[in-house]
């Protein structure tokens, strides 16, 4: 497909669910059943029209594509500046696709306030697309805080126990990290100003800057916290246990599978790229960071009693693992860490929907109210099985590819990394295998439990998307990777000004799942890969 139509494409994907939102306040409170099926249609579509981009986009491209770009607030050189490569075309699928699954799984969870729900939900959907597909720094900081005020109140007016304290937990931290992160868009736009004399939030130009090594140090360190915060890396984690553990399941869903990874996202698409030598610089501290999490995480999970807590601990583990391979700063570990987002995405958010299942019929999330529903709710049983195997990286599942890609970028850096980066899937196995053994084997211990319906046809159409691309990314992950190539390429080449883009290179490059002539993986333009 050729940009060249001139069809504002990525503004439909975009504003289609802030339509719905705007239509469902024309609609009575009093008609549930119709603001449901607004909702649910208005994200149907908006999944459907982003679908194109699996099959327009053109991996060989490494420009921008789809681009959309017309004057904003002129006087200060701000822009809506829109467009897409390969890192934001799969996040944006699966923003979309996430959408579909949380409003369909809120249908019977959902009964107070209806209306506000969808609507909150709709414009996180908006929030979310819209820092994907932002080049303009200023309008990716817009979408960036408009996520915030809905995920505030779908936590604080629809969640359980303390709600409100996580809720403003989850702002604060969030707000923080925002406003420094704000000081560093701010650093950039002025340097930007200094050397060129032009205004301009322009995030193209600004990949093309070469700032200062100190004025680099100070801008990364303002990203760093914004965007850690995010992830959540340790040590800024705690706010993440809390919101997911008191988020209705659609909060926990999307907020696991899609906004969690707008601090990876934020790193990849600004930290890497504008600030190099910084990048470099800060990779001790980062590596350090990101192996506490991922063993800290792990073994927190294990101790947790509540089945949400410790898989919200299990996204600290897994995420830490996502920084890690991305900054290994090589091809593969960057291509891996992509990955791993968005199969962290799938499994996770499919193992909160699995506990939102359970506990619409026992409202308890403790592990300990549970045993045997293997016997009781089989379908049930047999998804769970899934989910847990995708996440623990059970070859043939998605899980272990990201894995895998992973630990083969981290291996030509550092053993020892490795080492720890393993260690953290080992852990990983434990708590989940023990989690599906202390809740879906033995007796069924709990009368409670005896006569809990199986899972119906329409929560079993919010997992059947995910179970298939569990699959599909286990068994064929090559159309996921090709997309990915010459994004890694472009980010590649400015951490690393050795570093030959495949896309480029005219004698040819060894593919990047394919061995080098020594047994060990072709690591082009990184120091010390052979």
């Amino acid at each position: 497909m050729s940009n060249a139509a001139n069809f504002p494409f990525l503004s439909l994907i975009l504003f289609t669910p802030l339509a719905g939102a705007i239509l469902l306040l024309f609609i009575s409170k009093q008609n549930e059943n119709l603001i449901r099926l607004i909702a649910n249609v208005t994200v149907a579509i908006g999944f459907l029209v982003s679908l194109p981009l699996w099959f327009w986009y053109d991996s060989s491209n490494p420009d921008w594509q789809f681009v959309e770009r017309y004057p904003w607030i002129p006087s200060i050189g701000a822009e809506y500046f829109i467009g897409v490569d390969g890192f934001s075309v799969l996040l944006i699928l699966l923003a979309t696709l996430m959408g579909v699954i949380g409003v369909l799984s809120s249908w019977n969870a959902i009964q107070m306030r209806v209306k506000e729900y969808y609507i909150f939900l709709l414009m996180l959907q908006t929030g979310m697309i819209g820092a994907f597909v932002a080049l303009d720094f200023l309008l990716f900081f817009l979408f960036w805080e408009v996520m915030l005020v809905p995920m505030y109140f779908l936590i604080g007016i629809w969640g359980s126990d303390n709600r409100l304290y996580s809720a403003i937990k989850f702002f604060l931290f969030t707000l923080v990290g925002s406003v420094i992160m704000l000081l560093g868009i701010l650093a950039v736009y002025f340097y930007h100003y200094s050397v060129t004399g032009i205004y301009s939030f322009d995030i193209t130009r600004f990949h093309e800057l070469n700032i200062p090594y100190d004025l680099q140090w100070w801008i990364f360190l303002a990203f760093f916290l914004g965007f850690a915060v995010k992830v959540p890396m340790f040590p800024f984690h705690t706010w993440l246990p809390d919101a997911h553990t008191d988020a209705p399941t659609a909060g926990s869903v999307i907020l696991a599978a899609v906004l969690l990874k707008m601090g990876t996202y934020g790193f990849i698409r600004f930290s890497l790229p504008i600030l190099p030598e910084a990048t470099q610089a800060f990779v001790p501290v980062v590596v350090l960071l990101s192996i506490i999490g991922i063993v800290y995480g792990a073994l927190v999970a294990m101790a947790q009693r509540d089945w949400k807590r410790l898989v919200a601990y299990s996204s600290v583990s897994h995420m830490g693992m996502v920084m890690l391979g991305m900054f290994a700063l090589t091809p593969v570990g960057i291509t891996g860490s992509i990955v791993q987002q968005l199969n962290h995405g799938i499994s996770t958010g499919g193992l909160f929907l699995l506990v939102g299942v359970v506990y619409e019929r026992r409202h308890t999330r403790l592990i300990a109210e549970y045993g045997g529903l293997s016997s009781v709710m089989p379908v049930y049983a047999a998804i769970f099985l899934v989910m847990t195997m995708s996440s623990i990286g059970l070859p043939t599942l998605n899980g272990f590819i990201g894995e895998f890609l992973i630990l083969q970028g981290i291996f030509v850096v550092s053993k020892t990394w490795a080492f720890f980066a393993a260690s953290g899937i080992v852990l990983g196995a434990a708590y989940m295998l023990w989690l599906y053994q202390r809740t879906m084997f033995g007796k069924v211990t709990n009368p409670k439990n005896e006569d809990l319906p199986d899972i119906g046809l329409r929560e079993f159409a919010t997992f059947v998307p995910l179970l298939i691309l569990a699959v599909w990314i286990g068994l064929y992950p090559k159309p996921f990777l090709d997309r990915l190539e010459t994004s890694v390429d472009k980010v590649m080449s400015r951490v690393d000004s050795g570093y030959v883009p495949r896309y480029a290179s005219e004698s040819g490059v060894a593919p990047l799942l394919e061995d080098a002539d020594a047994g060990v993986l072709e690591v082009p333009g990184r120091a010390g890969s052979r």
